[in-house]
């Protein structure tokens, strides 16, 4: 079973693709599951995620979609949602007709350390304290109680500033929050596209998800048609060469494991 459950359509303002493109082409990569997550809503970085508005086409379009190609492949609703106390749309994070959601960090005290506009900042503050804040609010988010999939661990690490500490011992009290909360864990191709080089998480940060039994599921993180099942093959390898045999899916906010 092929299971992708975090892509990103042109909704979202900074992707290409319809979501019926979407899902012809996960078809023809023989995907069994695929999730839609739109950046979610929230009047903060507005140019970055779907727009409020665009939430009932999102969810029509879906349910349209589901009807007509439920005999092709599953397709699953959700949302990657920004941690930002106080930013979060409480609409987005009640909603009762999705699949999942999707919780990431992408800002520390709404600096967008992902986006190359800003990366000027990893050469003027130290870069432990950088990836320890960035922990912090990982682990912030996985008590938060909002989230079921907690979207590219490592993330700070995209363009390669790595700290001097150890990357575990950095990481290990967020692992454990996860772990606390019952979240799974996914595998982010993405990063293979990325200056990094290599998914989220690391392979030592998977392995030590592994020790806690933390449950994976695996994803493109697709913001282009051509993205979509990129680099599946690698993170199912990735998952596999640490021990995992199992990947999770979701159905109305219950996780599913099922076999590679």
């Amino acid at each position: 079973m092929r299971v992708d459950l975090h892509n990103h359509t042109t909704l979202c303002n900074h992707a290409n693709g319809t979501m019926r493109e979407y899902v012809e082409q996960a078809i023809e990569k023989k995907i069994d599951i695929f999730g839609f997550s739109e950046h979610a809503p929230m009047d903060f970085d507005p140019e970055y995620r779907m727009k409020f508005e665009d939430v009932k086409f999102y969810k029509d379009e879906f349910k349209k979609l589901k009807s007509e190609f439920k005999d092709d492949i599953e397709l699953l609703l959700g949302y990657e949602v920004d941690f930002l106390r106080g930013k979060m749309s409480e609409d987005i994070l009640k909603d009762k007709d999705v699949d999942y959601l999707i919780g990431s960090v992408h800002f520390i005290d709404e600096w967008g350390f992902d986006n190359p506009e800003f990366i000027g900042r990893y050469e003027s503050e130290d870069i432990d304290e950088i990836w320890q804040n960035y922990f912090n609010a990982i682990e912030e988010m996985a008590n938060s109680g909002y989230f079921d999939i907690v979207g590219h661990l490592d993330l700070i690490k995209v363009f390669k500033f790595l700290p001097k500490k150890d990357i575990k011992s950095i990481a290990l009290n967020a692992l454990k929050a996860i772990k606390k909360n019952d979240l799974t864990l996914e595998i982010n191709g993405a990063g293979y596209r990325k200056p990094v080089g290599e998914a989220y998480p690391s392979r030592e940060l998977l392995e030590l998800a592994y020790e806690l039994e933390i449950p994976i599921t695996c994803s493109s993180d697709a913001h282009e048609i051509e993205q979509i099942a990129l680099f599946s093959d690698k993170t199912e390898a990735l998952a596999k060469s640490v021990g995992y045999t199992q990947c999770a899916t979701f159905r109305n906010r219950n996780r599913i494991m099922i076999n590679f």
